[in-house]
């Protein structure tokens, strides 16, 4: 079993509950995972996408941190090329100022969902390929190692301690591996390319000052209710997104379970909608522990990073709580300082 357990939350919007209304959910949900004992909070970053509040992750980020009081706190991730890395230092260097020894750095490499958002930007495509350099760009500005800009510093992030992680999969990889960073993976659909990149990213780590060891965080959705049945329903409004985002080209606010078990769909919508519900781990606490226990097989993950949203708000919680208790999590939400979940002194990042 993977014990040490965190969650990422994509402020998804609801029908009937404005963006608002979804950020301070994140708030709220960070408040509740910090009391059952999960490891860290993390919060996304989307851009113009009418499903996701969360738009901004470092000012999120903070606005979490504000709230909670032990659990750490960061992003995945700040979707690096639609960032100057300088600046993307300075926010985190006034994260890690205002909440010591709390804050992670989670990158990705992707860019704008369509070409309307890349041009608002002032990004495209090709940017996604210098991930790699503004990552480099970026840790050289953390260390104080960068010498393109000469006397130029990001204050306050120079000489902290940030831990970074990359968000990625096949030659993200390989760029986390190269860089000696830990790596967060998924989704646990594909478990067999998980395992492969996986595999592929522990053979080319090379040690860094940022880490000695891989480190590898399993990414995916997992729901846990008293029933099975109960379980797929918590999935079902995310699952119809997802249908409709391949559909119409949006991702929509989600609706109530209730109301898409009622729809009448198209055969391709039906397909879609079956496919999306399919392969995530899902079901009581007995059948979520044996599932989670094939997953560590597979993959010898470190950690696991939660990203379940759905329309209810009391099914998620009540998920987590019983993830929590399932996993061995509750009655150590007590515990402060920089400890990991085992009560033993953890490292600045895992």
């Amino acid at each position: 079993m993977i014990r040490k357990l965190s969650i990422l939350d994509r402020s998804r919007t609801r029908t009937g509950h404005p963006a608002p209304e979804a950020l301070r959910d994140t708030v709220e949900l960070a408040r509740a995972a910090e009391r059952l004992g999960y490891h860290r909070f993390w919060v996304s970053e989307h851009h113009s996408v009418p499903g996701v509040a969360g738009s901004a992750p470092t000012v999120l980020a903070a606005a979490v941190a504000g709230a909670t009081g032990r659990i750490r706190v960061g992003t995945g991730g700040v979707m690096l090329p639609n960032h100057q890395p300088l600046v993307v230092a300075e926010q985190f260097g006034v994260l890690a100022s205002l909440f010591p020894g709390r804050i992670d750095m989670g990158l990705g490499r992707s860019v704008g969902f369509t070409g309307g958002i890349r041009r608002a930007l002032g990004r495209g495509t090709g940017d996604a390929d210098r991930f790699e350099e503004q990552l480099a760009e970026l840790l050289g500005w953390i260390d104080g190692s960068q010498r393109a800009h000469p006397q130029v510093h990001a204050r306050p992030a120079e000489g902290l301690r940030i831990p970074p992680y990359v968000l990625a999969t096949g030659e993200g990889a390989a760029i986390a591996a190269r860089a000696g960073l830990p790596l967060v993976v998924g989704d646990l659909r594909t478990r067999a390319r998980v395992v492969e990149v996986v595999e592929g990213y522990r053979k080319e780590f090379r040690p860094s000052s940022w880490g000695a060891e891989p480190y590898v965080v399993a990414s995916g959705t997992v729901a846990v209710a008293a029933t099975a049945e109960a379980a797929r329903r918590i999935l079902v409004p995310e699952a119809w997104a997802v249908a409709q985002s391949r559909t119409r080209g949006s991702f929509p606010p989600l609706r109530p379970a209730e109301e898409i078990e009622a729809l009448a769909m198209t055969p391709k919508e039906r397909e879609l909608f079956e496919g999306a519900l399919e392969g995530h781990v899902h079901g009581t606490e007995e059948q979520v522990a044996s599932e989670l226990a094939e997953v560590a097989e597979l993959t010898g993950a470190d950690e696991l990073l939660i990203t379940t949203s759905t329309y209810d708000r009391t099914a998620l919680l009540d998920s987590f709580e019983r993830l929590a208790r399932l996993t061995g999590l509750s009655g150590l939400s007590g515990l402060t300082g920089d400890t990991d979940l085992t009560g033993r002194p953890g490292d600045p990042g895992h």
